[in-house]
């Protein structure tokens, strides 16, 4: 008797989760042509052939105080999936990334006998480490995106494979600069600062004033000195150029998306943590990391202790030690960030010191991870046929 098509339910968060989400499912049909996917899904996941049942925006939320203020509907969406993922008994369960959402959603669906896979590993290793237990009791395998994560989820008995970063597979080795200069029309005779406030309006809102501060300090002491800014979308720009009103005296480019390109055309970056100090990395880029918690989240986190590791930025989490500057909260201070942004403009050794280590790890990244994550997700299905 034929064995019929598997059936994948997937359920991803934020425009990265789709990204992930839809290399997956690409590399799965080739292993399983008339394979049925379903679930929560961006764009990309929709063009690859991925039923939808709700769209990731729903779960594209950020910081504690917003999360609160959607539980109820979060609560209904979870209850609605679960009760679509009872009826369609797919073999595999997949979340990716969302952890917060999907961990109980797949404690839930493991329970009643159904494979669950977590792609992107939860942060447990930098905060609230007591999560694992959820964790453990939420997936059959983990699908880890950084080299240093499988040793922590091992160790607290959660099967977990390295597959390395699609980004990293999606990137060149050797970035070519002039190329991202001439396609953004900027002076190739010039230094360049980048500067990257952050994706999210109430980012932009900490840290715009204080990153254009530090463009200013920059003007001053190296008047030659230019500076381009990516923009997220319209709302961020239309803050950031409320802040740039403050600041009559200072030019600012700006431009709508293009991030990788601002990235691979600037000599130095000002870059707020988070994923984008991952791309700036595979850009080959020197960067400066700052960031500011909304008063709120910076409460919670240093009052409960969550934080558990050194260092916050990815670059640096990867490297295991302090490759690039970071400076967070009251650390972010302008004459420090300014300091070191010049050093990365001017010093040949300053900015070979953070491009050998990020050529290092880029290599360490790119492992087919699209591929390595199918065949691990087939490996679980043949475990359990």
């Amino acid at each position: 008797m034929a064995r019929r098509a598997p059936v994948f339910f997937i359920v991803a968060g934020e425009v990265s989760g789709d990204v992930l989400a839809a290399g997956l499912i690409r590399e799965l049909r080739r292993r399983y042509p008339e394979a049925r996917f379903v679930g929560v899904t961006g764009p990309r996941m929709v063009a690859e052939g991925c039923e939808s049942r709700a769209g990731i925006d729903a779960l594209s939320l950020f910081g504690v105080s917003e999360v609160i203020g959607q539980i109820p509907r979060l609560l209904r969406l979870r209850q609605r999936l679960y009760r679509e993922v009872a009826r369609c008994r797919p073999d595999v369960f997949i979340g990716v990334d969302a952890p917060a959402f999907n961990t109980r959603l797949e404690q839930r669906v493991r329970r009643a006998g159904i494979a669950t896979v977590h792609y992107v590993c939860p942060t447990a290793w930098a905060w609230r480490a007591g999560r694992t237990r959820g964790i453990r009791r939420a997936v059959d395998l983990m699908l880890a995106i950084f080299p240093f994560e499988p040793a922590f989820f091992a160790a607290h008995d959660i099967p977990v494979t390295f597959v390395g970063h699609p980004l990293a597979d999606a990137l060149p080795a050797h970035p070519d600069a002039a190329a991202a200069r001439q396609a953004l029309d900027m002076d190739r005779d010039a230094h360049w600062v980048g500067l990257l406030p952050g994706s999210r309006r109430a980012e932009v809102s900490r840290l715009g004033p204080r990153f254009l501060a530090v463009a200013r300090w920059l003007r001053r002491r190296d008047p030659g000195l230019r500076f381009i800014a990516p923009m997220a979308n319209a709302r961020v720009r239309q803050r950031f150029e409320a802040d740039l009103e403050d600041f009559p005296d200072l030019d600012v480019r700006l431009v709508d998306g293009r991030s990788r390109e601002v990235m691979r055309a600037a000599d130095a970056l000002l870059v707020a943590s988070g994923t984008a100090t991952l791309e700036a990395l595979l850009a080959k880029t020197p960067m400066v990391v700052a960031y500011e918690l909304s008063p709120v989240n910076y409460w919670i986190a240093r009052g409960l202790d969550l934080i558990k590791t050194e260092f916050v930025s990815m670059p640096n989490l990867l490297a295991g030690r302090r490759l690039v500057p970071e400076l967070l909260q009251t650390d972010a201070q302008v004459p420090m960030l300014g300091a070191w942004l010049y050093r990365l403009v001017h010093s040949p050794a300053a900015r070979a010191a953070q491009i050998d280590a990020f050529e290092a790890i880029h290599a360490g990244l790119a492992r087919a991870a699209d591929t390595r994550a199918a065949e691990a997700v087939a490996g679980l299905i043949e475990a359990r046929s």
